[in-house]
């Protein structure tokens, strides 16, 4: 069957992707939750409207990334937190932590669901954290982790 997708639909397509699936899983699932409708010729019409308007959004997404990332790549995010004698944090630095400091320090808003911490951060020290704000624009910040005082 072909439908139209409404929005995004893992493993299906993306809003405004005109797509064929079976007969079953259109009828049982994503035209009773609004997730797609019946493609006919008016439809495809509209489809190809929403496919402009997705692309036009996504490039100025990853315009407002790329300068995100021009920003922050070449600076380096000071976190203080409290640390015993041989420089071992009591807890570790978090994604929300992170976020806090580069909001603080440049006034840059992110999403901790952005950032990625390979192993937690628990050492006094210089860390590096992924940051993924679109499919196309990755980076890593660097963070400086001091002891407070």
């Amino acid at each position: 069957m072909k439908l139209l997708l409404r929005s995004d639909v893992s493993g299906v397509g993306n809003k405004g992707d005109v797509v064929d699936v079976a007969d079953g899983y259109a009828r049982n699932y994503l035209v009773p939750r609004g997730l797609a409708i019946a493609a006919t010729a008016g439809v495809e019409r509209q489809a190809e409207s929403m496919r402009r308007s997705r692309k036009v959004r996504d490039e100025a997404d990853r315009a407002a990334a790329e300068d995100v990332a021009r920003l922050l790549v070449p600076v380096v995010v000071s976190i203080r937190e409290r640390a015993g004698a041989e420089g071992k944090l009591f807890g570790s630095v978090t994604t929300a932590e992170v976020v806090d400091a580069v909001r603080d320090q440049f006034g840059v808003e992110l999403d901790r669901k952005t950032l990625h911490i390979d192993e937690p951060i628990r050492e006094i020290g210089t860390h590096g954290v992924q940051a993924r704000l679109h499919s196309e624009v990755q980076f890593q910040i660097t963070v400086e982790v001091s002891a407070a005082d």
